[in-house]
């Protein structure tokens, strides 16, 4: 089967790319809203861009053509906090995706805890064990008017970390962290079945 995305329906070519670039990880992202309204949404279109300094990007869809309430308060306060979802935190991750009002907290919605930051207003949400804090770099808009997307550029700027998922080496241990992945309909994926490949040795040998 060959198919051209030109030919087909937009959400056709959404369901292609949510089936093929699996599994995903998930950012719940955490922002404040400039009335102080709390909001938390998770968005699987993430990934870490560099490393000096440490910057992830989230693509951030429309709502029927409308910002959702994640990008338009980043773009407004500049921050925002990344926190990574575990399996005992699914299914409230899964509260938050729903379509709320602006003037709705999905801390409450969910029953989770804001805790605060150290270098951004927004909050993080405490039981997740790993939040990162970010200042706002760069928004790029992308796609077609009128369903465009706002690729979020961030700099993570702190970390929080629970105790026992770090490492002597100061490395996560993945083996703890028991993080979800995204795939398409409303499919997740764990992290249980771990195993290692050694990357090649390529350095030539000294003569």
């Amino acid at each position: 089967m060959i198919i051209d995305p030109s030919q087909i329906d937009p959400r056709n070519t959404y369901q292609l790319l949510i089936g093929s670039i699996v599994p995903r990880p998930i950012a719940w992202v955490s922002t404040i809203a400039s009335d102080g309204t709390l909001n938390l949404a998770p968005f699987s279109f993430f990934m870490g861009v560099a490393a000096n300094p440490p910057t992830l990007a989230i693509s951030c869809g429309s709502r029927r053509g409308t910002k959702k309430d994640t990008l338009a308060n980043v773009e407004q306060s500049g921050e925002l906090v990344v926190n990574i979802v575990v399996e005992e935190l699914g299914d409230r991750m899964n509260l938050t995706s729903g379509e709320f009002p602006p003037d709705v907290d999905e801390f409450q919605i969910a029953g989770l805890n804001p805790a605060p930051c150290k270098r951004v207003r927004a909050p993080r949400v405490a039981e997740s064990p790993i939040n990162i804090e970010c200042v706002l770099k760069q928004v790029i808009y992308v796609g077609n008017e009128g369903s465009e997307s706002g690729l979020i550029i961030a700099e993570a700027v702190m970390w929080h970390i629970r105790d026992d998922l770090l490492t002597p080496e100061n490395t996560i241990d993945i083996s703890k962290l028991h993080a979800i992945g995204r795939l398409s309909g409303n499919w997740y994926t764990s992290t249980h079945d771990l195993y290692q490949i050694t990357r090649p040795d390529t350095q030539q040998p000294k003569t």
